[in-house]
């Protein structure tokens, strides 16, 4: 028996209860290949579908499962050139789904992002009809205050590197607290609550993705 896996679907369980409370809907994946499969299942034919950044939606092949499918109108970042990101964002802020992962979640049902740009964030508070959120279990915090922590000294640094930025965490490897001109923690969300029942699901993955 793998007891890890045993434990993080304990704690799924109880994070899922959490997310309920707070109206937002849970799902829970044994990995990621049942996360890909469980989304693509929930998004009906005909649907616009966008994404923020995301090493997670990467690691469970959602960019390529949306495009090969045939069947939505898929609005990716990569295929819009520097001058037209601005209607990129426009489009995917009003898409009907919306997929990203989420820098940390806490133990009772908060999520915590931080944004450089602000669009991924902006799309997660109002917009898009429906909101999907990737959360490996890698990502558990106990609270907000450990969410924090998490998110600008585990997952900015890989993130500034990836994008290859020049802050100080890119080279340091933690958080500098920096005002730097490429700086990506510009805006730090926590979402408490979703206002619709319908329109956030979050994707508790059994295992590590993402940063």
């Amino acid at each position: 028996m793998d007891y890890v896996k045993q434990a993080r679907r304990l704690q799924a369980e109880g994070i899922a209860k959490a997310l309920e409370k707070r109206n937002m809907i849970a799902h829970i994946c044994a990995d990621r290949n049942e996360c890909r499969e469980k989304i693509l299942s929930l998004i009906p034919a005909g649907s616009s579908v966008s994404w923020g950044g995301s090493e997670s939606m990467k690691q469970c092949a959602l960019p390529e499962a949306l495009k090969t499918a045939g069947q939505y109108t898929v609005l990716d970042r990569g295929e819009y050139p520097p001058e037209k990101m601005q209607d990129f964002y426009v489009s995917s802020f009003c898409s009907d789904y919306f997929l990203m992962g989420t820098n940390a979640i806490t133990l009772d049902g908060e999520l915590i992002n931080v944004d450089g740009n602000g669009n991924r964030v902006a799309s997660l508070i109002f917009g898009p009809k429906h909101v999907f959120v990737i959360a490996g279990m890698n990502k558990v915090v106990p609270d907000v205050a450990q969410g924090y922590i998490r998110t600008r000294n585990l997952a900015s640094p890989p993130n500034t590197l990836r994008l290859a930025k020049n802050t100080p965490c890119a080279s340091l490897g933690k958080c500098g607290d920096c005002l730097s001109p490429d700086c990506i923690c510009n805006q730090i969300v926590v979402t408490r609550r979703s206002r619709d029942k319908e329109r956030i699901h979050v994707f508790l993955v059994c295992e590590d993705l993402g940063f």
